[in-house]
């Protein structure tokens, strides 16, 4: 099983495998149904106040790995829900943020590909 994270305003591709949108609030322009997601799945992103903590602020970046971390470790219902989504086909973690290597997407494939 392959997991790996895109931005969800680049193009669909067949190598996307099951697309899951992990961000809490939806991206702006894009339409849902133009999305090709098989779930939006708001509940596995960072809370509220971790994500306005975080801001984006890459000085914060490995601060704000390990408390996502955390809530992850807290929210074993929501992790197994989206492994069994998953299941062992290839996946696409989609993410509204500008920062590829910033966001909480990486740290969520990292956390998943470690419990798969």
């Amino acid at each position: 099983m392959k997991i790996q994270v895109k931005r969800i305003y680049e193009k669909k591709s067949p190598q996307d495998g099951v697309r899951v949108l992990v961000d809490r609030v939806w991206p702006r322009g894009v339409k849902k149904e133009a999305a090709g997601i098989a779930l939006w799945h708001k509940e596995i992103a960072p809370s509220a106040s971790l994500r306005k903590w975080f801001g984006h602020d890459p000085s914060r970046w490995t601060e704000f790995k390990k408390k996502y971390r955390q809530e992850l470790e807290s929210n074993e219902d929501e992790v197994e829900r989206l492994k069994e989504v998953i299941g062992n086909d290839c996946a696409t973690l989609l993410y509204g943020a500008r920062d590829e290597a910033h966001n909480h997407a990486v740290v969520l494939a990292e956390f998943l590909k470690e419990r798969m």
